[in-house]
């Protein structure tokens, strides 16, 4: 649960950071070198600006709900461990597993009233976090709905690589057998610019000379910066799958009185 709330917020900030700037770059790089006319572009700034107030969104959830995804492996770890005897248990691990597992909910002495009082608190939170199973659903539900954000992200990382060797292509023309006025780079391929964008290509020389700006290697780099960030997330929602499915098996089959 460590690996995976650490992943997370690793990966959600990379993706979002960076993924907020390269969309702004792409922005100007369209703006500048491709299209004169704003109404060609007016649609894709509009797009750009909504995908950065979903990535605001976006953020802000994976920060509460790798939060949760802690809490959820902590507690349930401790009930965990409290069933198999070998480590020493916290009070709220006892108090998930009476949760979970319907156990004892402990004694009523006056020397452990304070810790009855604090394990009762962990059996209300255990009502929210000692429902492994529907962690694990919502998990593997997001898990889905990221793995078409991870595949929507190694879009623009291709369209920038192809410019990105096309550019090769024209900085060492002996490589290739085609003009170098025949190699271009055309957003309208895309269906990032319409069809009737004027220029929408730009082509040989002029091409090679946006390839050497910092904005379009600043660009390039940070969408594959976010692709990184958009795998290192999904790689923490398949492990926390994982922890959360061998902790609600544990405590479903022991709550059972089956052995394990």
């Amino acid at each position: 649960s460590l690996v995976a709330t650490g992943l997370c917020f690793f990966g959600v900030a990379l993706f979002c950071g960076c993924g907020h700037e390269a969309l702004t770059g792409t922005e100007r790089l369209i703006e500048t070198y491709f299209s004169k006319n704003y109404q060609d572009y007016e649609y894709l700034i509009d797009v750009i600006h909504a995908f950065q107030y979903v990535i605001y969104g976006t953020a802000s959830f994976f920060f509460l709900y790798g939060a949760l995804l802690l809490a959820e492996g902590f507690y349930t770890t401790g009930a965990v461990r409290q069933i198999f005897g070998d480590y020493k248990t916290t009070i709220c691990g006892k108090g998930l597993s009476a949760t979970v597992t319907g156990g004892q909910k402990g004694r009523g002495s006056r020397g452990h009233h304070q810790a009855h009082s604090l394990e009762r608190v962990c059996q209300c939170l255990g009502k929210c976090l000692g429902h492994p199973d529907k962690f694990v659903g919502i998990t593997y539900v997001l898990t889905v709905v990221w793995l078409l954000v991870f595949a929507c992200s190694a879009v623009p990382v291709y369209i920038y690589f192809n410019t990105w060797t096309t550019c090769q292509s024209i900085a060492f023309p002996t490589k290739t057998s085609a003009s170098i006025g025949t190699l271009c780079a055309d957003a309208r391929m895309y269906g990032v610019l319409p069809w009737n964008a004027f220029p929408g290509k730009v082509c040989g020389s002029n091409l090679l000379s946006i390839c050497k700006t910092p904005e379009f290697q600043m660009t390039f780099h940070l969408f594959i910066a976010a692709f990184v960030g958009a795998a290192a997330t999904l790689v923490s929602l398949l492990t926390f799958m994982i922890a959360a499915t061998y902790n609600f098996a544990v405590l479903k089959l022991m709550g059972r009185g089956t052995k394990f």
